[in-house]
């Protein structure tokens, strides 16, 4: 089976048709199956999205680039401060 990598948008509306086939009264599996993922995909998307709605996601992301973004920055300065100290002592 190809593994399709799905975007956090798409899996919160998967999870979103998820919950209206469940208030159907369809099983997970039944679910999952119509869904196309597997059994475990789906409880383990629930974990990790299942309060979540796309706008909050999309900010999230947008706080996590910003984050790595940042950390980058700080990364780039401590290594500037290393190779000053080493300038300043003389040590080549």
């Amino acid at each position: 089976m190809k593994r399709i990598r799905h975007s956090p948008e798409q899996i919160i509306v998967k999870l979103r048709q998820a919950d209206a086939d469940v208030a159907a009264g369809l099983s997970v599996e039944q679910i999952s199956k119509k869904l196309g993922i597997a059994l475990q995909t789906s409880f383990r998307w629930r974990n990790q999205y299942g309060g979540i709605k796309a706008d909050e996601m999309k900010r999230l992301k947008e706080l996590e680039k910003e984050n790595a973004r940042l950390k980058k920055i700080v990364a780039d300065r401590a290594l500037d401060i290393s190779m000053l100290k080493e300038v300043a002592k003389g040590n080549f």
